[in-house]
């Protein structure tokens, strides 16, 4: 379980460190940065398969994401503003660390002259360490610039140094179990994260179409697979569970999932109708509680599970069935849940443990409201 998030120059997250708990809520008023830190999620997990450039390039390159404020942040009541030259090296940094293993990365601006492509970030470094606080000696492997060197079975850095490119991660170039056997199941570890974030139920919505079903233990990030996913968690004995969940949210209402020639199809059986209705005719709430259904009764629960503003377009009825939901997931895997829906965070504590991380913004900056110093879980990047 991982423990502590940390993330630096990532638009408003100049200088963050988190605590995480089984099931982590992250809130705050609009604007605070809770988006930035879903983001700053999804990037530490584009690392693991190569994808933080492409990601960022979709940001508008590595300078449009960084904190555009003085490096040192804004004290309260200054007057001063630093001027755009900066003292220390520019970097984006993100970094995460549990019970077994901790990893950060510090990606920053090539150098200029050296290559066309100037908005592509470089790795000018990586560590990979067991236990929740980075040490020399607990470090299992270190990257700087194109340079990796891992520890063998004796403890000590072995002789070989392996070389990688710039702009790739040793998280996905370099697995060697050989080398550094820790490394690939960290990398696996990361891969199994997953994300859900604003399912779409308009009317072309691919949750809405029928289609050809195969067993889908994990829901598509589109849901496009709703039937199939729906259909593999009454298979695999969850079916009770799944008729609960409906009944608590549409009282007297049940679900199936019919086939025809081999195309699934959801079914949806309400009090007082004569039929029961089709994907293609749920409001947008009853299509959407029903994808979070899918997702949150995965038969394949991942290493953490990440979900941004589940209660979107939801009846503030089905907030209490809901959180039951996200209670229930919780016992088999990790959650953070970002959401600004009090209703729910309400509901939530009313059936779990929660652990609450409210955000602000301070001059431009996202902190942690109510965290000193002394407060911050321990937490040290590696240096350039």
């Amino acid at each position: 379980m991982l423990t502590t998030l940390a993330v630096a120059n990532y638009r408003s997250l100049r200088d963050l460190v988190l605590p995480l708990t089984g099931l982590t809520v992250v809130t705050g008023p609009n604007g605070s940065g809770k988006s930035s830190l879903y983001r700053a999620l999804r990037l530490l997990a584009d690392a693991s398969r190569n994808g933080a450039v492409a990601a960022l390039a979709r940001e508008g390159g590595l300078p449009s994401t960084l904190w555009a404020g003085p490096e040192n942040g804004v004290r309260r009541g200054t007057t001063r503003v630093q001027g755009k030259v900066h003292t220390k090296a520019v970097g984006l940094r993100l970094g995460f660390a549990g019970d077994e293993f901790g990893y950060a990365l510090d990606l920053g601006l090539p150098v200029p002259g050296a290559t066309l492509f100037n908005l592509d970030p470089e790795f000018k470094r990586e560590a990979v360490w067991s236990g929740p606080v980075l040490r020399p000696a607990a470090l299992l492997a270190d990257r700087a610039g194109p340079s990796v060197r891992t520890r063998v079975a004796s403890g000590a850095w072995g002789d070989e140094r392996f070389e990688i490119r710039l702009t790739d991660s040793m998280l996905s170039e370099f697995a060697d179990p050989r080398a550094c056997p820790e490394l690939l199941v960290l990398r696996e570890r990361i891969r199994s994260w997953r994300f859900y974030d604003h399912f779409r139920t308009d009317a072309d919505a691919p949750a809405r179409q029928s289609r050809i079903g195969t067993r889908t233990p994990v829901l598509s990030h589109d849901g496009a697979d709703l039937a199939a996913a729906l259909e593999t968690i009454i298979e695999v004995g969850r079916a009770s569970e799944l008729a609960e969940v409906v009944d608590a949210a549409f009282p007297g209402s049940r679900l199936e999932v019919q086939t025809q020639d081999g195309v699934l199809s959801v079914s949806f059986h309400q009090h007082g109708l004569l039929r029961p209705l089709s994907a293609a005719e749920l409001s947008d709430g009853t299509l959407r509680f029903l994808l979070w259904v899918a997702a949150l009764l995965t038969p394949r629960p991942p290493e953490l599970l990440v979900l941004n503003e589940p209660e979107t377009s939801l009846h503030p009825d089905l907030l209490p069935a809901l959180a039951t939901l996200i209670a229930t997931a919780a016992k088999e895997t990790q959650l953070v849940v970002v959401s600004h829906a009090q209703p729910l965070i309400r509901a939530l504590a009313a059936v779990t443990d929660v652990g609450t991380v409210e955000l602000e913004k301070e001059y431009g900056e996202t902190k942690v409201s109510g965290q000193g110093l002394l407060d911050r879980p321990s937490w040290h990047w590696p240096s350039r």
